[in-house]
């Protein structure tokens, strides 16, 4: 495995197993961090319509002289446009703010706004995919009720419309690191080859301190930001490291060249749930 490592997707489309997320990256400056990132071999940008800065990522593309068929660029449906004619609006402004083709992409931000409108954004995204303006579908967010709700939403549209018609759930994203495991979740997705990626993977550095990090930091002559990603890494995940300080893009990119053991992997899982970010997959509405 290296940075240019990726998994392919039940859409059959394939995605980088490390990506770089731009949650909170202003737009001024959005830019210049995703070029950065670029130069240091990332060829995936997480991003979001709430963020704001879809645009200053598309130009990142256009400007790094890479082939766009090389670089995966993810956004996803703000949680106050779900519904139907939001979603497709949505989409709509992302193509507009960033000018790209196509988006290799888009996700349901959080499963906030009701049945009704889940179904409404999933039905919007899977004409998008058809039109050929979206390659791959996913969520953020949901739990596992939530995703048995959206895969016999699926199967419905089958019966209506016929196999294949339905979309497929590709990806699905989460805030998962040792203090924040999610079995239920990751398990579901894995039985059904959903790829999963992990966003606060570094947990905002809240845990750097922690004694069996700190140790395995300095066993292998890394930092804990890059022991928390080669963590990700070897659970499988997808992990979406966020910084705009130069150094730790280029920080968080090197992992590649050393391994946990399987006692390694061990001593850092703990069975806390402790979120350092929102947490919708616990809604019921």
């Amino acid at each position: 495995m290296d940075i240019d490592t990726r998994y392919r997707m039940p859409s059959g489309h394939e995605i980088p197993v490390l990506g770089y997320g731009v949650y909170q990256t202003s737009a001024d400056i959005a830019e210049d961090v995703v070029l950065h990132a670029f130069r240091n071999g990332y060829r995936h940008i997480d991003s979001a319509r709430v963020y704001r800065n879809e645009q200053p990522c598309a130009d990142a593309i256009r400007k790094s002289g890479i082939p766009r068929s090389e670089v995966f660029f993810t956004s996803k449906v703000p949680p106050r446009s779900m519904g139907y004619e939001a979603t497709k609006a949505s989409i709509e402004s992302s193509f507009k703010q960033t000018g790209l083709d196509y988006i290799d992409l888009y996700l349901i931000h959080s499963p906030y706004g009701g049945k009704s409108a889940r179904n409404g954004t999933w039905l919007a995204l899977v004409e998008a995919q058809r039109a050929g303006k979206i390659r791959s579908l996913g969520v953020s967010n949901y739990g596992v009720h939530h995703l048995n709700e959206l895969e016999a939403y699926i199967k419905g549209l089958e019966t209506k419309h016929g196999e294949g018609k339905g979309g497929e759930i590709s990806v699905g994203q989460w805030e998962l690191h040792p203090w924040l495991t999610r079995p239920d979740i990751v398990s579901w997705c894995k039985e059904r080859g959903v790829v999963v990626e992990a966003y606060c993977p570094l947990v905002r550095g809240q845990r750097f301190g922690e004694e069996s990090l700190q140790k395995l930091a300095k066993a292998h002559g890394k930092t804990p930001a890059q022991v928390l990603l080669r963590w990700s890494l070897q659970k499988g995940f997808v992990p979406l490291p966020k910084s705009v300080t130069h150094s730790r893009i280029e920080e968080n990119a090197a992992i590649y060249d050393f391994e946990l053991s399987a006692d390694d992997m061990k001593g850092l899982e703990t069975d806390e749930y402790s979120p350092c970010s929102w947490d919708p997959t616990t809604t019921k509405d």
